[in-house]
């Protein structure tokens, strides 16, 4: 008998993601070969400076006329990690290279620049990842609902994207 098949019909969705985001994560050659997928254990620089970092990317965002896109987490959140992967899938890429500047803030084990999640109304102890969305001068323009991120698909992660990609007019595409 599976796993899943003793639990509630409810409860069996959440187990199969579990064990497939764990399978995911698994650093095994068969893991990542299956999945074309290696985990990155340095997503988030620990020793990062947010404020500088977002400083340098309004300067980046500026002459480019691209937005800002926060990204709070950790690099042991494994939610965190598929969010990098599906950054990558089909389209995803290209937006994200085309119309946004992506910064990292790591949140340790939710004690760390909590002030920077603060100013921008991230609600990282919610869950990460969490996503703030900024336009080249640094204004806010969007934060997530709680948990928005944390379980989320390619396609969803598209739609995000091509939603707040910058268009010719001044606000979403």
């Amino acid at each position: 008998m599976s796993v899943t098949a003793t639990l509630p019909n409810i409860a069996r969705p959440l187990a199969v993601g579990t064990l497939l985001c764990a399978a995911m994560l698994s650093c095994s050659p068969f893991a990542s070969a299956q999945f074309g997928f290696t985990p990155n254990p340095h997503l988030y620089n620990e020793s990062a400076d947010p404020t500088a970092d977002i400083a340098a990317a309004e300067k980046a965002a500026k002459p480019q006329h691209k937005r800002i896109l926060l990204e709070f987490g950790g690099n042991w959140c494994g939610d965190c990690q598929v969010l990098d992967y599906y950054y990558h899938q089909g389209a995803n890429a290209d937006l994200l290279a085309k119309y946004f500047v992506v910064v990292r803030v790591d949140i340790g084990h939710m004690e760390k620049n909590v002030a920077t999640a603060e100013k921008y109304h991230v609600p990282i102890t919610k869950g990460v990842p969490a996503l703030a969305l900024l336009d080249a001068n640094g204004k806010l323009l969007y934060t997530e609902e709680p948990k928005e991120f944390e379980h989320t698909s390619p396609e969803a992660i598209n739609a995000f994207l091509i939603h707040w990609k910058v268009s010719t007019a001044a606000g979403p595409a």
